[in-house]
């Protein structure tokens, strides 16, 4: 069996008259996050880990921020797409494991529903995801309230489609 690994990293700013989604989750915040979608920081670095386990590149080169059809689209569509080419490579998602970091707002009650977000727009196990959350203890930009970075790790598999050997 062959297997691959991604890491990911995305980072958005705050902004006002945004909403803050994260994993697919509307957040309720006084700030969202400034981007060309929706600026989900977490599913942007899982699409980032999963694109380069692939060895495709990156999110900004399979969805650029310069073609007006992804302005303010749900990045849940990214990863939908994301496993299209997974399965076309012939690979499936073994697990994800993410961090979110930001000083506020906490993000424990949304997990769940960010795993399972997640999990149906990569049409796995919401079992195979795994997210967590850190402050950076009031340091950096996220300790000032700035904004959100996110960081991921994926695993593929090479399919075994019915092989017998």
């Amino acid at each position: 069996m062959s297997f691959r690994i991604g890491f990911g990293y995305d980072v958005h700013r705050f902004g006002k008259n945004r909403k803050l989604i994260l994993g697919g989750v509307s957040i309720n915040y006084e700030y969202g996050l400034l981007g060309h979608s929706d600026a989900d920081c977490l599913t942007h670095a899982i699409c980032d880990a999963l694109i380069g386990a692939l060895g495709y590149g990156d999110i900004g080169e399979l969805f650029p921020d310069t073609d007006p059809k992804y302005k303010d689209i749900k990045s849940l569509f990214f990863l939908s797409r994301i496993k299209e080419l997974i399965n076309e490579a012939g690979f499936e998602v073994i697990n994800i494991d993410a961090t979110v970091v930001m000083q506020e707002p906490k993000i424990a009650p949304y997990k769940k529903a960010m795993e399972k977000n997640i999990a149906n727009a990569l049409k796995i196990n919401p079992e195979k995801i795994n997210i967590k959350a850190s402050t950076t203890e009031f340091l950096g930009f996220e300790g000032r309230k700035e904004g959100v970075s996110a960081y991921a790790v994926a695993m593929l598999e090479e399919a075994n489609y019915g092989r017998i050997w």
